[in-house]
C-alpha cells in the first residue's frame, strides 16, 4: 500500500521540545501527549547547607565576611529554587498534575509554580488541536463478498478530557484501539454496499460511523469531530469489468445522444410546422377580427345615426310642447294680470268714491253751524269772568258765520 495507518504515540522530552513534538510530531507519528522530564532537583539544597555552615562560622568567629557569604549562598539557593519551580503550559495544551504519583487535577495554559518537590506535571496534552488520522483499510468485503482493494478512511479527533485520556488508556494504547474501531466500522459499512455501488462510498455520509466511534472512544476522553471516506479502490479484475461496462455504457450513451439529436431535429421540424400553421391561423383570425370590427363600426355608426335622428325628433317634440306650454302659461298670466287690473281698478274707483264723499262731507261741514260749548261747572269765583268772556265772543262768532246762532 502506498499509504499506511497514522501512528499515535507519546514521547518523553524536555520542556523546551514539547511545542515541537505536539505541533510537528516525531518521525511522522502523531504525538498528542508529551511526558516532560522533571528538571527540578535538590542541588539547591547544597547551597542551603553551605549557607547554614557559613552562618555558623560567622556566629562562632564573628566574621562579617562569613555572614555576607551565608546571605549570598541563601539568596542563590532561593533564586535557584524559584527558577526550578516555574512551569509554563503552552496555549492550547493542558498539564496533568500529580502528587506522589496520584493525579490531582489539571493546569491550564500559562505560568504556574510548583514549590513542593513531590508536585509534578506527569503529562502535557494537546486539547485544542483537531488531530488528523488516516486509516486505509485493505480487503473489505462487500455485500456480494467481493473484497475491495482498499477503503481509505479519514477522521479528526480531539482530546476533551486529558485526565481520562492519560489515566485510562494513554497514546500508545489509544492508537491500537482507534485503528481497531475504525477497521470494524469500515468493514461493517462495506458489508452493506453492493460492489457496483462501491464508488458511492466516496464522500458519502458517515455520520452513523462517527457517532459509533464517539460512543466507543468517549470513555477515553476523546471526541471525533469529523470523518469521511476520500477514496475507494476496487479489485483489478472488477475494475476491468467496470471498464468494459463503462465502455458499453458510453457507447449506449453515444447512441442515446444520437437518437436524442435525431428526435430533437424531428421535434423541431414538427414544432416549426406547428408554428407556421399557428401563424397562418393567427393571420386569418386577425382578418376575421378586422372584418368583425368593421361590421361593428358600421352597426355602431347606423345605431348612432338612428339615435341622433330619434334625439332630434324628441327634441322637436319637446320644443313644440314647451312652446305650447309657454303660450298657455303666458295666456294664463295675461288673464291673471287682467283680473288683477280689474280688481285694482275697482279698488281705485272705490277709493275715488270714498275720497269724493270725504270732499262732499268736508264742504257740508264747512257750511254747517258751529256749536259753542261753555263749561260752567268750575269754581264759583270763575262764573263772573266766564260770563264776561262769553259776552265778548258771541258777536264774533255770529259775525264770522254769517248765520244766526240759535
Amino acid at each position: 500500500m502506498a499509504r499506511e495507518f497514522s501512528k499515535i504515540k507519546e514521547s518523553l522530552a524536555a520542556w523546551s521540545d514539547i511545542r515541537q513534538l505536539l505541533r510537528g510530531g516525531e518521525q511522522g507519528q502523531l504525538v498528542p501527549v508529551v511526558l516532560p522530564k522533571d528538571r527540578r532537583g535538590f542541588a539547591w539544597m547544597g547551597l542551603v547547607f553551605l549557607a547554614l555552615y557559613t552562618a555558623g562560622v560567622a556566629l562562632a568567629s564573628g566574621w562579617l565576611s562569613a555572614a555576607l557569604a551565608a546571605a549570598v549562598f541563601l539568596l542563590l539557593a532561593l533564586v535557584w529554587m524559584w527558577r526550578k519551580a516555574i512551569i509554563e503550559i503552552e496555549e492550547g495544551t493542558t498539564g496533568v498534575r500529580s502528587r506522589w504519583g496520584a493525579v490531582t487535577g489539571t493546569l491550564p495554559p500559562g505560568r504556574h509554580y510548583l514549590w513542593l518537590p513531590w508536585d509534578r506535571v506527569d503529562a502535557v496534552v494537546d486539547t485544542s488541536t483537531e488531530i488528523p488520522y488516516s486509516a486505509p483499510i485493505v480487503a473489505c468485503p462487500t455485500a456480494e463478498n467481493v473484497p475491495l482493494k482498499s477503503i481509505e478512511f479519514f477522521l479528526k479527533f480531539r482530546i476533551v478530557d486529558p485526565v481520562a485520556f492519560v489515566r485510562t488508556i494513554g497514546a500508545g494504547n489509544f492508537d491500537l484501539v482507534l485503528s481497531s474501531a475504525v477497521q470494524d466500522a469500515i468493514r461493517q459499512r462495506s458489508r452493506r454496499v453492493h460492489t457496483e455501488r462501491a464508488y458511492d462510498l466516496r464522500g458519502s455520509d458517515v455520520g452513523d460511523m462517527q457517532d459509533a466511534l464517539n460512543r466507543q472512544l468517549g470513555r477515553y476522553g476523546v471526541r471525533v469531530t469529523g470523518a469521511n471516506i476520500p477514496d475507494v479502490q476496487l479489485p483489478d479484475q472488477y475494475q476491468q469489468h467496470l471498464a468494459t461496462r463503462e465502455k458499453v455504457a458510453k457507447e449506449l450513451s453515444a447512441y442515446e445522444r444520437e437518437w436524442e439529436l435525431t428526435r430533437k431535429r424531428r421535434i423541431d421540424t414538427l414544432l416549426m410546422e406547428i408554428e407556421r400553421s399557428k401563424k397562418t391561423r393567427d393571420a386569418r383570425v386577425v382578418e376575421v377580427k378586422a372584418a368583425q370590427n368593421t361590421a361593428r363600426k358600421d352597426v355602431a355608426r347606423m345605431l348612432e345615426e338612428q339615435e341622433t335622428e330619434a334625439q332630434r325628433v324628441r327634441w322637436e317634440i319637446e320644443a313644440r310642447g314647451r312652446a305650447e306650454l309657454t303660450a298657455a302659461e303666458n295666456e294664463a298670466k295675461a288673464l291673471r294680470r287682467l283680473a288683477e287690473s280689474y280688481r285694482d281698478n275697482r279698488a281705485v274707483l272705490q277709493y275715488e268714491l270714498a275720497r269724493r264723499r270725504l270732499d262732499v262731507g268736508a264742504k257740508l261741514a264747512e257750511s254747517a253751524p258751529q256749536p259753542l260749548v261753555v263749561r260752567t261747572s268750575g269754581a264759583q269765583q270763575d262764573s263772573g269772568l266766564s260770563t264776561l268772556l262769553l259776552a265778548q265772543l258771541l258777536p264774533r262768532f255770529s259775525g264770522s258765520s254769517g248765520t244766526p246762532t240759535p
